[in-house]
């Protein structure tokens, strides 16, 4: 199956990274190499970028449409671990960062791998197929809190529990191995009245949660948000793409955390911590246009970021 995915916002993206020839950029999450294949059009052939990613089909891919470029180096890993990736390539600061943390449309739309509600296949939904625990291992392992906590915190379910106990009870009689028995897991235990009311697919946000702790995707966001915005030089750009509630939640406010980061109580008459501002936000975040989420239905949850580095002394 061919590797495809629709870049979202790809012009808004790039545009807002302000690539310049001979510069160092980064695309933390390469997938199909959409805007990756941008990036370089705007390099002109000089400079360099890293395309990083965890899914072997994703670098295979992105490989061949991106042979073209003499200045490109595919890198098979983890973005939250981006410094340690470039330090070992000798890359220690870079002129520009780009995540897009969607789910790309080839893994949504490959039934194997495990990501969908909409087709009955092997529940695994790992971004690297080959390492890590599968969406089947977590809920037939979890206890009841735990698998309680993530559909709550990671998908906001509010029949996290009921969907906790059905889940137990299904597997006490036989494991959980296929997005079918996860769907039916939720269709048993959302009323059906309540589930005719929901905008989409009822299962979407056990899907999301499970996903979303399959891959540790939120809990070193953070971290990884400042180590990619210590990395850049002075009038860098760091540039996300987000697409659920909590992900951007935690993009906005760690970059007003690095452009605000006076932690003296707000009735000070002056400021005393000492922090200064190590980036200016750039905007308030942008949406994608009607035409484009007629065009792309995906888009329509996603929302644009992004900041640039100060010339000051990292001080956070």
């Amino acid at each position: 199956m061919t590797f495809e995915h629709i870049s979202v916002m790809l012009e808004e993206t790039v545009s807002l990274l302000q690539v310049k020839p001979g510069g160092i950029y980064v695309d933390g999450t390469l997938g199909g190499g959409g805007h990756s294949r941008r990036i370089l059009q705007e390099l002109q052939g000089s400079g360099h970028l890293y395309g990083i990613d965890r899914d072997p089909e994703a670098l295979v891919a992105a490989g061949e449409r991106l042979s073209f470029a003499d200045n490109f180096t595919a890198i098979r890993g983890n973005f939250h671990d981006v410094r340690a990736l470039l330090e070992d390539r000798g890359v220690t600061a870079v002129d520009g960062i780009l995540i897009d943390l969607g789910v790309s449309s080839h893994q949504l739309d490959t039934a194997e791998r495990g990501f969908s509600y909409h087709a009955d296949a092997s529940l695994d939904m790992r971004m690297d197929p080959e390492h890590g625990m599968t969406a089947a291992e977590l809920v037939n392992t979890a206890s009841k809190e735990e698998l309680t906590r993530i559909l709550r915190d990671y998908g906001e379910e509010k029949w996290a529990a009921r969907i906790a106990d059905i889940i137990l009870e299904h597997r006490s009689r036989s494991p959980i191995k296929t997005t079918g028995d996860l769907v039916a897991c939720v269709d048993a235990a959302i009323p059906r009245a309540v589930r005719q009311k929901d905008e989409g697919h009822s299962a979407r946000r056990t899907f999301q949660a499970l996903r979303i702790a399959v891959n540790d995707e939120l809990d070193p966001l953070e971290k990884t948000l400042m180590d990619m915005a210590q990395m850049l030089k002075p009038g860098g750009r760091l540039v996300a793409l987000t697409f659920h509630s909590l992900e951007d939640r935690i993009v906005k406010q760690t970059f007003r955390k690095m452009a605000r980061p006076c932690i003296c109580p707000p009735k000070a008459p002056i400021c005393v911590c000492g922090r200064t501002p190590q980036v200016r936000l750039l905007g308030n975040g942008t949406k994608a246009g009607p035409e484009e989420v007629e065009r792309n239905p995906r888009s329509r949850s996603a929302m644009l970021r992004g900041c640039e580095r100060l010339d000051a002394v990292w001080n956070l």
